[in-house]
Parts: C-alpha cells; sequence; structure tokens
C-alpha cells in the first residue's frame, strides 16, 4: 500500500468530480459504476445521513465520500462499517486531519462485522474509496452499509473502545471486564443455550438464555428460550472460536447495525473476582449489581 503522503499527492493531483447520478431518493444511500467514471478522477460523494449503504459496482479510480448531517460532526464520534460479501475492489480508507489514511475495509474475508473508527470533536467525517487493479473489473463490487453515532465515552483508553472490533479474539483483562460493565451496549447475565456458525459471513451466533438483564440500549430479548425464558442473539468472529459450555457468563458488547456484537464474555464468578478486589481498593469505575 502506498505510504499516505503519497496518496494525499495523488488525491491533490488528480480531477475532483461529482460522482454520478446513483443517490437513494432519501439521499442516504448510493449505487453507481466505475464504468461511467472519469478516468483519474476522484468522485466526490455526501451522504448527510447518520445511517446508509454504498454499492460501487465495478470499481475504477478513486471515490471520497463525506457522511453526516453539519452539526453531527462537532461532537466526537464512531462511525461503523459492515462490508457485504463477498467485498471485492476497492479498499476503504479514514481519511484524516492532514491527509493521512487509516485502512478500514480490503479485499478477502476482512472483518466480521465490519470495522469501527473514531472520530475527535469537529474532525471531518470522510471516507477514501480507492478501486484495487485488476485487468478483469466484472463481477467485482464493493458494497457496504455505515452507521454513524455520537461516542458517549470518548474519554476511555483506546483498548476499551476495541473490544470485539477489529479482529481481536482474545480474553478481556480485569480492567477491560470493569469498563466494558459500565459502558456497554448490553450486559447480560445468562447461559449459552447454543452456537450456530455462518461460513459465509464467518460469523458466529450465540444463542443467550437471560437470566438478568443489567443494561441494554436496544431490544435484544425474545422468547423461545428453555421453559419459555427469554434469550438473545449476540454475534462474534467465527474465527474466535466460541463453543457452548457449561456455567454462567456475563455477556457484554455493542450495538452495530441493529445486532448485537460481544466484547467481553467472562464467567460470572470470574468478573465477580474482578470487581470485588476493584472494589476493595476504591478503583472500580461503576457500580454494578449482578443479581
Amino acid at each position: 500500500m502506498p505510504p499516505p503522503a503519497l496518496f494525499c499527492a495523488l488525491c491533490c493531483g488528480l480531477l475532483a468530480v461529482s460522482a454520478r447520478a446513483g443517490y437513494s431518493e432519501d439521499r442516504c444511500s448510493w449505487r453507481g459504476s466505475g464504468l461511467t467514471q472519469e478516468p483519474g478522477s476522484v468522485g466526490q460523494l455526501t451522504l448527510a445521513c447518520v445511517e446508509g449503504a454504498i454499492e460501487w459496482l465495478y470499481p475504477a479510480g478513486a471515490l471520497r465520500l463525506t457522511l453526516g448531517a453539519p452539526d453531527f460532526g462537532t461532537r466526537p464520534g464512531i462511525t461503523c462499517l459492515r462490508p457485504a460479501r463477498p467485498f471485492a475492489g476497492a479498499q476503504v480508507f479514514a481519511e484524516r486531519e492532514g491527509g493521512s489514511l487509516e485502512l478500514l475495509l480490503t479485499e478477502g474475508p476482512g472483518l466480521a462485522g465490519g470495522r469501527c473508527v473514531h472520530w475527535g470533536p469537529r474532525e471531518r467525517r470522510a471516507l477514501f474509496l480507492q478501486a484495487t487493479p485488476h485487468r478483469d473489473i466484472s463481477r467485482r463490487v464493493a458494497a457496504f452499509r455505515f452507521e454513524l453515532r455520537e461516542d458517549r465515552s470518548p474519554e476511555l483508553p483506546p483498548q476499551v473502545h476495541s473490544l470485539g472490533e477489529d479482529g481481536a479474539c482474545r480474553p478481556c483483562s480485569d480492567e477491560e471486564l470493569l469498563l466494558a460493565a459500565c459502558t456497554s451496549d448490553f450486559v447480560i447475565r445468562g447461559t449459552i443455550h447454543r452456537v450456530t456458525h455462518d461460513m459465509e459471513l464467518q460469523e458466529s451466533v450465540i444463542t443467550v438464555v437471560a437470566t438478568h438483564i443489567l443494561r441494554q440500549t436496544l431490544p435484544l430479548l425474545g422468547m423461545g428460550g428453555p421453559a419459555g425464558q427469554g434469550q438473545a442473539f449476540i454475534r462474534t468472529q467465527l474465527r474466535c472460536g466460541v463453543r457452548p459450555g457449561p456455567g454462567t457468563f456475563l455477556f457484554m458488547g455493542w450495538s452495530r447495525f441493529g445486532e448485537a456484537w460481544l466484547g467481553c464474555a467472562p464467567r460470572v464468578q470470574e468478573f465477580t473476582r474482578a470487581y470485588t478486589s476493584a472494589q476493595a481498593a476504591h478503583l472500580h469505575p461503576c457500580e454494578v449489581t449482578l443479581d
């Protein structure tokens, strides 16, 4: 991948043109073809919405995409991208202040559930889509959904924001467990009823029988569990190798495109040990009641 400075020089030297018609009626989605784009141009797109979709057929050249309503960019925010499968023909970057680029999506299996990027206050929410060179661009489509939301906890350390994102399949540290319990979109105590695997999406879906809900910012529970108990469906990456197991867990994570994605899932005994130790030292970030 060329260095960011080369990208910046390349973008400044190319003729910037408006992308051809392809917006949805609500101006929140765009569908277009690289076959209609002028050679050596950078198409300019603006979608003043907090959620929508991009479908770039036969990618060629490059596109610059600006997201969100004008007032949305005055606060710290998060943008999440969920690629369609297969995602082919392009790379997607976050365009940072000063022209540097941060890779988010690329060809291949990629990251199940997509990627999220954090923006500072008043930072322009801009994505740079660059076609990857191929002799035959037929049947290549780079499509993804996007979702913007306000960053409610910008003061938290970066490792907390990345739990369940960016391909991490690792146990959470005690500090991460405690912070996740205070900041996650959902915190559910329950057991694993079953785990199913989607090979095409490279995702696993954990069916959780909930015994206690500590927090949820989206409706997760439905009926149908054993003895009529509520159950939730929580996604994670297939590569994490989640399997059914005995015991009671504390499932914590984030909402992405109306779906629940797993961040940390310690056994209740493990979380209780970490919380009790931090409470004794007056280092617990918030009060947590498991019963």
